[in-house]
């Protein structure tokens, strides 16, 4: 591999990899919905601040979220919604998955009914 494609492969990784964990998941959906405040996030996903503000750190060093304190609030937005083009094609893989196995269940139940 060329060394310009692993540094975009790599790049994409950091990116998949910030997101891989179900709060960060969360935290960016409810992000789709606009901007929110650390302490909104913090009561929405039922964590202690601190554990909140972990996850967003690692959204926004990906560059997946940006923030701006306003007094004594932090508030976190998507830096680029498309972001969520990937929720979509991911939603696809679990139901084409999901329909590919009750395709070879239902196969399955066939054959062994005869």
């Amino acid at each position: 591999m060329r060394a310009e494609v692993q540094a975009r492969m790599e790049a994409r990784a950091r990116i998949i990899k910030a997101m891989a964990h179900p709060t960060r998941l969360f935290i960016v959906d409810a992000l789709s919905h606009g901007e929110r405040c650390v302490c909104d996030l913090t009561e929405m996903v039922g964590a202690d601040m601190s554990t909140v503000s972990k996850h967003l750190a690692l959204l926004k060093a990906a560059g997946i979220v940006r923030d701006e304190k306003r007094g004594s609030q932090v508030y976190y937005a998507l830096r680029c919604p498309c972001i969520l083009q990937f929720f979509e094609c991911v939603e696809s893989v679990i139901a084409t998955t999901a329909r590919e196995q009750l395709a070879l269940a239902a196969q399955a139940g066939r054959r062994g009914g005869r």
